[in-house]
């Protein structure tokens, strides 16, 4: 059997999968355990090598990459681009990993004794990716659990199952033993069931999921009651705070590209700008004038700077959200017609307090909140009123200051005068709250891709109570 996904541009065939069922997954998890042992035997330079090859097979597959993006999910050339370029840079980054899998010996008061921490592979690990940054989130999930020894298998997702299946073949292209690198790809209906089976699978030891919280919430119960470890990247509603000695130009370049990049589908996407009173207007005049000169058109002319959503309850989700702000007195300073198909212009909603749904609720669209704050105090005080607690940013000229609150913000990361929206491969990369817990990427990958184990060592005779 096979599944379909449908261009959310044009409604014809973007792309045909294999739609997998549970009953697939057993024998999916068996390949890979029966490869890891292989895999995990190899020197690091070994594995390096691999990974380095795989990282020029992505590359080498830009036009592919280009095309299967822009009709599974309407994304423009740039964004696919971009994807590629960091996803490129993650697979560096985890063959540079390779050689820092180290542990360390620790001081014994017991004599003689030599105790060792010892960081080694786990076995299987799962890796559920999203659509919204495919490659970039596809090769997260699977490359340095890789580099440190492990077997994977990387269930796609439905709305991108060929964006999703490239990344294997470029793997698979680079010479990665047989059963190293799995792909599961299943038809939308079917996920509960093939998730439930690939967490369930006895091989599988450890998770990480990329999604949305609702989601993420159901795979931790799942896990839980494996007791296998997860990683949850899940959603966010990050908060640019904007103090009244700030630089408004940056400001309203970083509120923007946060807000707008990629029409606003990334979880680190800007979703509340908190503006102290006494620079609002000024804020809100350039901001309107910056977001009105940012175009929505056809992602395969890549002539504007927003592109299509992924699918029609994306506008209709967003829509709810300014319908209620205004409603509730909000006032709407940029926008547009958003009936026709899944290009929503960028709106910008001023005048948004707490009691409103686009406050608290995250958007994951072309849709933007401003809100009024009395003072640096009652900013902090806003941009902690949130579940979320993923990216956020702050505003300010005097860089100590910026520290100062930063250190206040209650998110896994936080940009002093730079926008929410920044990933590197080699940052620890997560969240608090409702935003998951783990981390991704550099050094923090190893800790959650491996296992840490005390190992002793006698050098001289015991001496015993009995």
């Amino acid at each position: 059997m096979i599944f379909e996904r449908i261009n959310p541009m044009t409604g014809a065939v973007a792309s045909s999968a294999p739609a997998m069922q549970a009953a697939d997954m057993p024998a999916v998890a068996a390949r890979a355990a029966a490869a890891f042992p292989a895999w995990a035997a190899l020197g690091p330079n070994a594995r390096r090598a691999v990974l380095m090859k795989a990282a020029a097979a992505l590359e080498s597959r830009a036009d592919a990459f280009v095309e299967a993006m822009m009709g599974e999910i309407g994304a423009t050339k740039g964004w696919a681009l971009f994807n590629l370029g960091l996803a490129a840079s993650m697979v560096r980054e985890a063959a540079a990993l390779t050689t820092q899998i180290s542990g360390e010996v620790i001081p014994s008061d017991k004599p003689g004794c030599v105790a060792m921490a010892l960081r080694e592979p786990v076995g299987v690990i799962l890796g559920i990716a999203p659509w919204n940054a495919p490659i970039i989130l596809g090769v997260r999930a699977i490359a340095v659990p890789l580099a440190c020894g492990n077997a994977v298998i990387l269930k796609a997702s439905e709305q991108c199952p060929r964006t999703h299946a490239l990344i294997i073949e470029a793997f698979a292209e680079a010479g990665f033993p047989e059963g190293v690198v799995n792909v599961v790809t299943n038809a939308p209906a079917d996920a509960p069931e093939v998730v439930g089976a690939l967490i369930d699978a006895p091989q599988v030891k450890r998770i990480n999921f990329t999604g949305s919280t609702a989601v993420g919430r159901i795979i931790a119960v799942r896990a839980a009651q494996n007791l296998k470890p997860c990683l949850l990247e899940l959603g966010g509603k990050a908060p640019l705070i904007v103090l009244e000695d700030a630089d408004l130009d940056e400001a309203v370049k970083a509120a923007a590209f946060g807000a707008f990049m990629n029409q606003g589908q990334i979880c680190m996407s800007t979703e509340r700008i908190i503006v102290v009173d006494s620079v609002a207007d000024d804020f809100a005049t350039r901001f309107k004038a910056k977001v009105s000169a940012m175009p929505v058109g056809d992602p395969r002319e890549g002539s504007t700077p927003l592109g299509a959503v992924v699918d029609a309850r994306t506008v209709a989700h967003c829509q709810s959200l300014i319908d209620d702000a205004v409603a509730q007195g909000a006032t709407l300073l940029t926008g547009g017609d958003t009936t026709h198909n899944v290009l929503m212009p960028a709106h910008v909603v001023d005048g948004v307090t707490p009691g409103m749904k686009l406050f608290r609720d995250e958007s994951f669209g072309p849709v933007v909140a401003v809100i009024r704050a009395r003072d640096e105090a009652h900013a902090i005080e806003l941009a902690n009123d949130t579940e979320y607690g993923l990216s956020a940013a702050v505003f300010t000229r005097d860089t100590a200051r910026g520290l100062r609150v930063a250190r206040q913000i209650k998110s896994g990361i936080c940009h002093v005068n730079g926008p929410t929206v920044h990933d590197e491969a080699q940052m620890p990369f997560g969240g608090v709250g409702a935003s998951g817990y783990g981390r991704f990427g550099g050094k923090a990958g190893i800790e959650s891709f491996t296992e840490l184990r005390w190992i002793t060592m006698e050098t001289q005779p015991g001496h015993f109570p009995i």
